[in-house]
């Protein structure tokens, strides 16, 4: 098998060369979002000391928009974007005491912008649909609080008894479409046969799992209870942890005691030639 092609000397240089301008270009891009987060904090620190009620942003992209809505977020501010993506899509920064009604947030989203006359003009569209919901609940009401009419009921009774109707009826009968099976046959081993009332039964738990009763295995303890439990057992745990390795640290330090110094025994014990 042969080896892959090694890159000549030109190639090394324009790779290196590639290299470098892609460095530049990203602590290029690295600095200009410095500068964007300067401005930005700069400019929202002076919102913050002024009586206007919110600043509005240039048309930017995501990542610049992520910078505002951190800078804002930070500081305390509510921070919102309106318009369509990559095509003219801005930030908002309200104070919390100013924040936007339901009507400018419309606004905004249908690219109205906000002033006096849209805030006027949005005001005055939302009183006459409540206006108009107002005459559709009380015609409700008034309908279903009226009794039926006799000269109603009368003028249906002799639609029904004309030859016409009987005609119709009997087309209609004739033309009536039956299924062929009930659906509910197909989910009976889920719903069963019955329905509605006739299904409902009262359910009770067992009176016990084997051979432990149910109310032994109820938790009857406050959650704040079992938190405290819980952070017993840690520190019980914890505990118990630290003692074994005090525990092992003075066994292994009594077995180095009782060890005999090997070295000078053996040498003791060698006797002296001379």
């Amino acid at each position: 098998m042969d080896k892959p092609p090694t890159a000549n000397e030109e190639q090394k240089k324009l790779l290196k060369r590639q290299k470098e301008m892609a460095e530049r270009i990203k602590n290029k891009q690295k600095e200009e979002l410095l500068r964007f987060r300067k401005f930005v904090e700069e400019r929202v620190g002076r919102f913050a000391k002024d009586d206007r009620p919110h600043i509005e942003f240039q048309p930017l992209d995501k990542v610049h928009r992520s910078i505002i809505h951190e800078v804002a977020e930070y500081g305390g501010f509510i921070c919102m974007s309106f318009g369509c993506e990559d095509v003219d899509r801005y930030s908002v920064v309200y104070k919390k005491e100013n924040a936007p009604t339901e009507d400018e947030i419309a606004a905004r989203r249908n690219g109205d912008g906000w002033n006096e006359e849209v805030a006027k003009e949005y005001a005055e569209r939302r009183q006459k649909q409540k206006e108009i919901e107002e005459q559709k609940r009380l015609a409700r009401a008034s309908v279903q609080n009226s009794p039926p009419s006799t000269s109603a009921s009368q003028t249906t009774n002799n639609n029904s008894n004309s030859p016409n109707s009987t005609g119709r009826n009997n087309a209609s009968k004739e033309t009536e479409i039956k299924p062929t099976f009930n659906y509910k046959d197909k989910y009976a081993h889920l719903i069963g046969q019955e329905a509605a009332l006739e299904a409902a039964r009262k359910t009770e738990t067992n009176a016990t799992y084997g051979f432990v009763p149910s109310k032994n295995k109820k938790d009857v303890r406050s959650i704040e209870q079992t938190l405290a439990d819980i952070q017993a057992k840690k520190r019980l745990k914890l505990q118990q942890q630290q003692e074994q390795q005090q525990q092992k640290e003075h066994d292994e330090g009594q077995h180095a005691n009782a060890e005999p110094p090997t070295s000078v025994t053996s040498a003791a014990s060698v006797p002296n030639s001379h």
